[in-house]
């Protein structure tokens, strides 16, 4: 039997076939469809999200006077805008100086205001010695502040000597609360 060219071709065709086949893996089956539908995905993309801090408003203590108010400055100076010195002195006590540094902190921080720092004298010694005692402490309250940080130009002095006294008593007690420099607030733009 003579095998046509045609048969031929497609004998061999059909042994490459069937040896290739043969090495071939076996399939890997495909996945089955999930019956659910895909989420739909945005294809925008999105600003991330810009975290603003909550604004935190003090506790404000309501026994406490307002921040920045003249009796904000006496509270936060120890109750007192005073400062006290010892008989026929006006150089300032380590206490004195405490008090003044915390009058200085108020000060900075609240500028709209000046002072008019007073001297005063007790009773004792005459009109003229005391204005002139008066005036020695209100200078030397004044220089600390300065000292301090305090413009010059908002702080001005005046002497009353024994013209004002806080304690109407003729004894020791009393004549120690009038020796004193007394720092007297004025807000800028008011009398």
């Amino acid at each position: 039997m003579t095998l046509k060219p045609r048969s031929l071709a497609v004998i061999a065709m059909t042994a490459l076939l069937v040896s290739g086949c043969a090495t071939k893996p076996d399939p890997v089956p495909e996945p089955v469809a999930d019956p659910t539908p895909a989420p739909i995905v945005e294809t925008q993309p999105q600003q991330p999200e810009v975290l603003r801090p909550i604004p935190q408003t003090p506790m404000v203590d309501p026994n406490q006077p307002a921040p920045g108010s003249i009796a904000d400055f006496a509270y936060s100076t120890g109750g007192d805008a005073r400062v006290y010195f010892a008989y026929n002195q006006y150089t300032l006590s380590p206490q004195a100086r405490d008090t003044l540094r915390q009058q200085a902190d108020w000060l900075k921080t609240y500028r709209d205001y000046t002072a008019v720092v007073e001297g005063h004298a007790d009773e004792r010694g005459t009109r003229q010695y005391n204005i002139a005692l008066g005036a020695r402490r209100a200078n030397s309250v004044k220089s600390f502040l300065v000292g301090q940080g305090i413009a010059p130009s908002r702080l001005t002095t005046v002497s009353y000597g024994k013209e004002r006294p806080i304690d109407g008593r003729s004894n020791e007690e009393g004549w120690a609360r009038n020796r004193n420099g007394y720092t007297n607030l004025r807000a800028i733009g008011r009398s």
